[in-house]
């Protein structure tokens, strides 16, 4: 039997409420009060004095990608390059500080056309040779929507000579017809599934690096699709989690959010598959989630689906991942099934079709499956009435707002700008909202979510006062849509996501009070000390 005490803090309850100390016994925690109320029951406990420091608890990411979160660990970093040729000159010193990574191709992701300081468009198979000819290179856009190739890539896939159709997604091609290296939507796979993959063992390695990684920085549980997302086959990846759980290597608690790519491909998981054979002994630490779709792209690729054009691409709406009717289907097997369905929505147009689907199985106007929208950036006053009249729950990046404040009114207008990215008045309207940063499309740090939720400022604070700052939220708003609402996404929010008796003795003690401090502080919030299911796992050194 573990116990532990945590005396002398400031630990957050709920809005406005706070305890000194808080009695953990086994992973439970039992008490929350005083320091002499609390120190009675303690008996042999390990005692910890948290010196005045803030304890919130701990956090949860309702959508990312841990498995890509590691191998990026392994991958060129090219986030934030500025130009083709920077992006250039980082994979060619991948390759040279990492021959033995790079020797076979080189799969990575994070390039942003619109930080380039020169020419502001999308890397071809032209800038993509540069790096080499010999191996095949595939280089996404941060949100993984867009992905570049080199001519090898185009080479093995045979498409000079043989075009071939991706439905949900496109192929780019020239002035003279000839593939440009440029990949979009469903036919981004079909570029990366040209890179060598690595094996079980090396998968492994790198998503307990990236469990870690969570860990130190406070984050206790993931809602993660790297299921079905392209980079390892399906199996392979559940059976990944379950040898890394069953043999108690990670501490970081974890739902599979399982993206399936055809009606017939969810059928078989449903009848056959993991669906209906998975065994799941311990859910609290693994737990099969739900199913995972997309609908549309990406905001910045602009292949999100709008109502309207982009203002910015006059004739552009975007590019439909899957059809009205494969999601009716779908939504329907989950339906009879008992399933939850989650849906990557950006744009309007996609919300709206989506709402569509979930609404034909509503039970007597209920939700009681918790079907969700992932991201939910454009919308309106009414759309978002229709979500919380369907209590239909949203899965949030508030993060996202650091970039797409600077592209969002260019592609679709002030007023339509002015309603999304709508974290208040979706917690004014009574929806079911949660926070996650979909890494490693953004770091998984929640602490910068938080920022950008509080202050809708990117990371330079601009605009001063907020990007419409009528829709920021404050801290306790934010840290309860990041605990308490994640735990509601999984149906746990009866013994997960706060500090009271009963609860997941997970918590997070930080390094400065992110009740009093400056706003523009949150950001750089650390933790000192991350605690799971009442055993330090992560103490800052």
């Amino acid at each position: 039997m573990s116990r532990m005490v945590l005396v002398n803090g400031k630990i957050y309850i709920n809005r406005g409420v706070f305890a000194e100390a808080v009695f953990a016994e086994n992973d439970r925690i039992r008490a929350v009060g005083k320091n002499q109320e609390i120190l009675k029951m303690a008996g042999e406990a390990e005692i910890i004095d948290l010196q005045g420091k803030t304890v919130i608890p701990g956090l949860n990411d309702s959508h990312m990608h841990l498995l890509n979160v590691g191998m990026g660990f392994a991958q060129a970093k090219i986030i934030g390059v500025t130009s083709i040729s920077e992006l250039i000159d980082r994979v060619r010193g991948f390759m040279k500080e990492h021959p033995e990574e790079a020797k076979n191709g080189i799969l990575s992701k994070g390039w942003n056309q619109d930080f380039f300081t020169e020419e502001k468009r999308m890397p071809t198979r032209d800038d993509l040779d540069r790096i080499s000819t010999e191996i095949p290179i595939v280089l996404k856009r941060v949100c993984g929507h867009v992905a570049s190739a080199n001519s090898k890539v185009i080479e093995l896939l045979g498409l000079d000579e043989t075009m071939v159709h991706v439905d949900g997604g496109t192929i780019e091609t020239d002035e003279n017809g000839r593939p440009n290296g440029i990949f979009t939507e469903n036919a981004v796979a079909l570029a990366a599934d040209r890179i060598p993959r690595y094996t079980l063992e090396d998968n492994k390695r790198l998503f307990l690096r990236a469990a870690d990684y969570a860990l130190a920085h406070g984050v206790t549980s993931v809602q993660s699709n790297d299921v079905g997302n392209g980079q390892l086959p399906m199996d392979d990846v559940f059976r990944l989690l379950h040898e890394v759980y069953d043999a108690g290597l990670c501490k970081l608690r974890y739902r599979h959010q399982v993206c399936v790519h055809s009606v017939e491909e969810f059928k078989n998981y449903v009848e056959n598959g993991e669906f209906k054979t998975g065994i799941y002994d311990n859910p609290q630490m693994l737990a099969l989630g739900p199913v995972k779709l997309f609908k549309d792209g990406s905001l910045g690729g602009r292949t999100a689906t709008m109502r309207k054009e982009y203002r910015d691409d006059p004739e552009n709406y975007g590019v439909e991942a899957r059809s009205n009717e494969e999601m009716e289907t779908i939504c329907r097997m989950a339906d009879q099934a008992g399933i939850q369905v989650v849906t990557h929505v950006i744009g309007d147009k996609a919300i709206e079709d989506v709402l569509g689907n979930y609404e034909h199985v509503l039970h007597d106007g209920k939700n009681p499956l918790r079907h969700t929208l992932i991201h939910c950036q454009i919308t309106d006053r009414p759309m978002l009435e229709r979500i919380a009249k369907d209590d239909v729950l949203v899965a949030y990046q508030p993060i996202f707002l650091d970039y797409d404040m600077h592209v969002v009114t260019s592609r679709c207008g002030e007023a339509l700008s002015s309603t999304s990215y709508a974290f208040k008045t979706a917690k004014e309207l009574g929806i079911h909202v949660s926070y996650g940063t979909d890494s490693p499309v953004e770091d998984l740090n929640p602490f910068p979510n938080l920022y950008s939720a509080v202050t809708r400022k990117d990371k330079d604070g601009y605009p001063e006062k907020g990007f419409y700052p009528e829709e920021c939220v404050d801290v306790s708003d934010a840290i309860d849509a990041y605990t308490a609402g994640s735990a509601y996404n999984e149906f746990c929010e009866s013994f997960k996501g706060r500090i009271k008796p009963g609860y997941l003795a997970d918590m997070v003690v930080l390094d400065r009070d992110i009740f009093t401090c400056d706003p523009m502080e949150i950001r750089d919030i650390l933790p000192e000390m991350t605690i799971v299911g009442g055993t330090v796992i992560y103490k800052k050194q």
